[in-house]
């Protein structure tokens, strides 16, 4: 009796730690980087995120869509190759946003704040009026504690 109940013993540690390894592995290599893990960092008027990258068009397409909730210190900086005008809009995004577009100097040439998440088939498209190179999607509310405003420059600290 007393073998038995050690082998059950033995094999509920295995287990135990088969799931705990199973959980850390899922956490670290099959989640999307986590931005506390990163030197990645974008700051604004003495505000800084930890920021997830965006570059390539898969990651660009696919942005914060699906998240439930977003730190007030993080957020996403979407890199570009060049200048242009980007558009973004809020499909199957679940958070409101703020959204800063900043040309290839860091300088902001353009603010959405309170963007809403999108709850129809057709999303509006929210355009910005100035050329940029990054856009950073942050926590709704943000821009307005950080009093960030057009002419404001992002110090962007990225690998």
């Amino acid at each position: 009796m007393r073998k038995m109940f050690l082998e059950i013993f033995i094999l509920a540690v295995i287990i135990a730690l088969l799931v705990y390894f199973a959980f850390i592995f899922a956490e670290k290599v099959i989640s999307p980087s986590t931005p506390q893990n990163s030197t990645n960092a974008v700051c604004i008027n003495g505000h800084c995120f930890y920021v997830e990258l965006a570059r390539t068009q898969a990651e660009i397409e696919r942005g914060l869509m699906g998240r439930k909730e977003l730190d007030k210190n993080k957020g996403m900086l979407f890199v570009f190759d060049k200048e242009g005008i980007f558009p973004f809009w809020m499909k199957n995004t679940l958070i409101p946003l703020d959204i800063i577009w900043a040309d290839s100097q860091g300088k902001v040439v353009y603010i959405k704040e309170n963007a809403q998440p999108c709850k129809t088939l057709i999303c509006p498209s929210e355009v910005p009026a100035a050329m940029a190179k990054y856009v950073l999607e942050i926590s709704a509310g943000t821009v307005k504690e950080a009093n960030t405003k057009i002419g404001d420059t992002l110090g962007i600290n990225i690998d």
